[in-house]
């Protein structure tokens, strides 16, 4: 994809203010989009240095969500959190939150922006899954069910839009460079009793073939191609960028 294949399109982008989401935003940019960066982080929103239009959203607020504007041609869900507990000890608020802002809030956001997609018969809805919307991991609960949740309705998205020229995908990677996987190497740690050293090698790469964390700028490739006209007939689709993760 090159500069200028986005002319004309406005896209939103979550969580856009660090990580996959900022690589996105900055991705889409470069391929000539108008780009709606929405976080819920106020200050890192306006420290990304982009051409972008921030917003402040909270997605855990879905009357928030539904007020935005959804005139949008291209969603890119991508904003996501983890925590990592035992299945008896992990607290039933944190897990309605995660399934909240990872499954209930992009349904909230394709729903407001598909008539303005069926209207121009054309659109792009773009899901950053995870190798666990394909794959369950112990401790991560919450995580685990809203990524295979969200891979369900990126596929009756897909087979509703067909029609009217939008398609509807997932990307699914496997430990990437962000502040997300960063953050849980701790957590991971006190989990499982072992030294925060040995997590990225023997827990996070451990499945894979490739044994390195994916950055973020390759997921946002994967984004923009799915965004592309060439990439039309790709619709309810699972792409995995895992290093090998799940080949075995």
């Amino acid at each position: 994809m090159s500069a200028g294949d986005l002319i004309g399109r406005r896209a939103l982008v979550t969580g856009a203010a660090s990580g996959i989401g900022r690589a996105c935003a900055a991705r889409l940019v470069a391929a000539g989009a108008k780009v709606v960066a929405a976080d819920r982080d106020a200050d890192a929103l306006a420290a990304i240095d982009l051409d972008v239009e921030p917003v402040v959203v909270d997605l855990a607020d879905l009357d928030a969500v539904d007020r935005l504007d959804l005139a949008v041609d291209i969603v890119v869900n991508n904003a996501g959190l983890q925590h990592v507990a035992p299945i008896e000890e992990f607290p039933p608020e944190r897990f309605s939150y995660l399934l909240r802002v990872m499954l209930e809030a992009p349904f909230r956001l394709v729903r407001g922006a598909l008539p303005h997609m069926y209207e121009r018969n054309w659109g792009r809805i773009v899901t950053i899954s995870s190798v666990h919307g394909l794959v369950a991991s112990p401790y991560k609960s919450a995580y685990v069910a809203a990524k295979h949740g969200v891979e369900g309705l990126s596929k009756v998205i897909a087979m509703e839009g067909a029609a009217h020229g939008v398609t509807s995908n997932c990307v699914n990677p496997a430990y990437v460079r962000t502040p997300l996987v960063t953050n849980q190497i701790a957590a991971q740690a006190k989990s499982l009793g072992i030294p925060e050293e040995r997590v990225i090698d023997e827990v996070m790469l451990e499945p894979a073939a490739v044994r390195r964390l994916i950055e973020p700028e390759e997921v946002a490739e994967l984004v923009a191609y799915l965004c592309s006209h060439a990439a039309s007939a790709i619709t309810g689709a699972s792409m995995k960028i895992d290093g090998g993760w799940t080949a075995h």
